[in-house]
């Protein structure tokens, strides 16, 4: 162990000791450089952009700012490493700029600003752009899920409760189950994008500024739709960070439980769904395995990717309502790691479900075991027969549990046997046209022909909705899409407008 005074000699006398840029400011400094570096600049050219247009700086100082600042911005930022003589990548660009145009100018760029709202907004930008890639990757999931929606209306399966078979249903019906969660799922990610994309610029250090600054205009330049208005607000508000984590986090934990779902049905045993072979993976020792490593990294990331969220959402747990450091740049990775797993995942998954094959005769005859149709049998005897319903109830049971005691299924019973039950109890009978009905799935599917329900003709009339819902989602992304590339263009005109004026 070294003394206390090599300690101090190995860590140095002035800030930064050796342990502080080893464990803090050199992995903040590449997260900065890897995250960061686009927007910081984007920023610059907004900012100088609204100050030469509001008269606080000369137009041909601006001209000479913002050409220094696009020279700066071709630098190959993966090429920047850690330099102890600035604490972080924001001060080693400004000494970037100072050397291209010169101090006193591009101390001048950074008027009626401080590190605290271009920080926000460097953070909101880059959220903004992951929230973005994830809805563009979730559309391509949720086309997919309804074009097995809509090839599958017909396909009867079996459904579980408490992992045991349940009732008779499709496997649109079940789709369309994932699919409306997901849609909602995509609903959060929107309602987070808005909270996400305002711009916090001309908050300054909390108190806004005494220069009459447009922050409207940095607000456009930068594709934001709208201000967080309140100066204190934009600076210490934290929500747009738990609003973009739980959004996440909820898209993941949902997907995560139909992905087990079909980690089970992808078995031998059920064997219902097959994994394309370019989303497989075949044993080093066992040349008869089919491994569903696709789904299983799915599931494995969605769950990473729900502890990132998680992450965010704890350190900015019991933090004062200020500027603090807790929400910035330690916080920030886990969240874009967050966003970034969740892409991987929503990709693997829509690769899976588009290319996936159904054996249908299979889950259909699956869907014949295990008395799953027996409900029926108490509603027709109810509804038909006018038993009384806990009568008729009983009487389904008695015959279930025969059933289960001599190990058959309900398709092998005679009809005598069954009728013989139902004397027992009432003095009614089923012709064998009646139990035939009762016990074949498939009857069970379309009588179950209430809204929502997993009739054919239901399911495809909830399948014409959602089609309309997803579109509707595709028109607003691309809309969105297309107003961003417009901010862009508009920044970049206005800059060269100002660069032609010196």
């Amino acid at each position: 162990m070294p003394s206390k005074d090599d300690f101090i000699k190995a860590e140095g006398r002035s800030f930064p000791g050796k342990t502080y840029v080893d464990h803090l400011l050199r992995p903040v400094f590449n997260d900065q450089r890897d995250y960061l570096f686009k927007q910081m600049f984007q920023i610059h050219h907004a900012h100088v952009v609204m100050l030469a247009e509001q008269g606080i700086l000369d137009k041909k100082e601006a001209g000479v700012i913002l050409k220094g600042v696009e020279e700066v911005a071709q630098t190959d930022c993966q090429k920047l490493e850690y330099d102890p003589q600035f604490e972080d990548l924001f001060f080693m660009m400004e000494h970037k700029i100072s050397e291209q145009i010169g101090p006193d100018l591009a101390g001048k760029m950074h008027i009626a600003r401080s590190r605290n709202d271009m920080g926000i907004a460097m953070y909101r930008l880059v959220l903004r752009e992951h929230i973005l890639v994830l809805l563009e990757s979730s559309q391509l999931l949720a086309d997919a899920l309804l074009e097995q929606i809509e090839e599958h209306a017909e396909t009867v399966m079996t459904a579980y409760t408490h992992t045991q078979p349940a009732q008779p249903t499709t496997l649109a019906h079940y789709l369309i189950a994932i699919l409306d969660v997901f849609l909602r799922d995509i609903k959060r990610l929107w309602s987070a994008y808005e909270t996400v994309n305002r711009s916090p610029m001309g908050a300054a250090a909390l108190s806004t500024t005494g220069f009459p600054i447009n922050r409207n205009r940095v607000c456009e330049l930068l594709g934001f739709n709208k201000l967080v208005e309140n100066s204190y607000d934009a600076i210490a508000g934290a929500d747009y960070l738990i609003e973009s984590a739980t959004a996440v986090l909820s898209m993941m934990v949902n997907c995560g439980r139909w992905i087990q779902d079909f980690l089970q049905l992808v078995t031998r045993e059920h064997n219902i769904i097959k994994v394309a072979d370019p989303y497989v993976q075949i044993s080093s020792i066992m040349p008869q395995k089919r491994n569903p490593v696709s789904i299983e990294h799915s599931r494995s990331l969605a769950s990473s990717s729900a502890g990132e969220a998680l992450a965010a959402i704890q350190m900015i747990h019991n933090t004062p309502f200020g500027d603090i450091v807790d929400t910035e740049d330690d916080l920030q990775p886990h969240l874009y790691r967050s966003y970034e797993k969740a892409n991987r995942v929503i990709h693997l998954m829509h690769a899976v479900v588009r290319t996936m094959d159904i054996d249908k005769e299979k889950a259909l005859n699956r869907a014949k075991t295990s008395c799953i149709t027996i409900t029926e049998l108490a509603d027709v005897l109810a509804r038909e027969k006018q038993v009384p319903f806990r009568l008729a109830h009983q009487i389904a049971s008695s015959i279930a549990k025969k059933c289960s005691s001599e190990k058959l299924e309900l398709n092998a019973l005679p009809i005598k046997i069954v009728n013989d039950a139902i004397g027992k109890t009432y003095s009614v009978s089923l012709n064998q046209k009646e139990w035939y009905r009762i016990i074949c799935p498939i009857e069970f599917v379309k009588r179950r022909n209430i809204q929502g329900g997993p009739d054919p003709a239901e399911v495809k009339r909830m399948a014409d909705e959602r089609h309309k819902l997803i579109k509707a989602f595709e028109n607003r992304l691309l809309d969105e899409k297309n107003r961003l590339k417009i901010a862009e263009k508009k920044l970049k005109e206005s800059v060269q407008k100002i660069i032609g004026k010196k």
